[in-house]
């Protein structure tokens, strides 16, 4: 398998030890991570329009217990820790031109006035 085709992943370390405590699968192109410790959840927003779910159901024990449809673009969030209302601001993004041979991919924009707040609660 090669990188592009690998699975991304989410881990959990021991903030103390360093020690590796879980590796979880989450949705491709990460930018965001929150937890909310009141109800033991994690989240990573994902560009490929995902938001990955996480239940911490002991200090060393994790379920990935959804990965919610959210859009793509959607990759950076925060949360209130008052109200656990999750907050991703996205766009409607213009399609990315293929790159010249050997040239990376360019970041697509944005279009004018498709700024929007997703916000996910339970």
């Amino acid at each position: 398998m090669n990188r592009a085709q690998a699975r991304p992943k989410k881990t959990a370390l021991d903030s103390a030890s360093g020690r590796l405590l879980a590796t979880l699968p989450i949705g491709r192109g990460v930018d965001g991570v929150a937890f909310d410790a009141e109800r033991a959840l994690a989240f990573a927003s994902n560009a490929d329009g995902t938001l990955s779910v996480v239940h911490e159901d002991s200090p060393a024990k994790f379920a990935v217990l959804e990965s919610a449809v959210t859009e793509p673009g959607a990759r950076t969030l925060t949360l209130d820790p008052k109200t656990h209302l999750l907050y991703l601001p996205t766009a409607k993004f213009e399609p990315s031109p293929e790159p010249a041979k050997g040239q990376p991919r360019s970041r697509p924009k944005a279009l004018e006035g498709s700024f929007r707040m997703l916000v996910v609660g339970r």
